[in-house]
């Protein structure tokens, strides 16, 4: 079996805080093409830990994907029990629609949030279960996706584990392609 990691910015990180923004729009379309070609060569399991943001679209993307690729699957790996206690009521919402849709859920710590060890933990964790990694990162902008990445790299250099990046340019490209596409946009 197969299986790849998948996580990036939180959507605070990237200025987004509603899903009707249009940059999601673009986040995932990049997913999209990146899941696809992962299916192609192979991959069945896809991880995420329910973080809000990239790994949630992501999983969105993979639930959408199911439809013409009903043997992939979604497995959602919580660093701690009841990590959206403290959502809004929209969030937990739509948390709770993949956690229905998700092939397999459980929680690493077995237990509610007590420290950030847990984050790392879960980090650790997904990481040794995955055969890759798809992140969605910026080496001029950090932030969260850097511990995973981190974790990422060392496993790396002791095995054959790829670290697929998704950057601000694909996501530029894949804007630019949109306005050359509508004539509407060239006025």
């Amino acid at each position: 079996m197969k299986t790849i990691a998948i996580t990036g910015y939180k959507a605070h990180e990237l200025g987004i805080f509603d899903q009707k923004h249009q940059g999601i729009r673009f986040i995932k379309k990049a997913l999209e093409q990146r899941i696809r070609e992962l299916v192609d060569d192979g991959i069945e399991w896809f991880i995420i830990s329910g973080q809000l943001g990239v790994e949630l679209w992501a999983a969105e993307v993979v639930i959408d994907l199911k439809k013409e690729y009903p043997h992939i699957q979604l497995a959602v790996l919580t660093p701690f029990l009841n990590q959206e206690e403290r959502w809004q009521e929209t969030t937990k919402l739509f948390y709770t629609e993949i956690i229905n849709q998700a092939d397999f859920v459980d929680s690493i710590t077995k237990r509610p949030y007590e420290n950030p060890t847990q984050l790392r933990l879960k980090n650790e964790f997904i990481i040794s279960k995955a055969d890759g990694l798809l992140i969605l990162f910026d080496e001029d902008k950090p932030g969260s996706p850097l511990y995973y990445l981190d974790i990422a790299k060392k496993k790396q250099e002791k095995n054959d584990f790829p670290i697929i990046l998704i950057t601000p340019q694909d996501l530029d490209l894949l804007v630019q392609d949109e306005i050359h596409e509508n004539p509407k946009n060239w006025t």
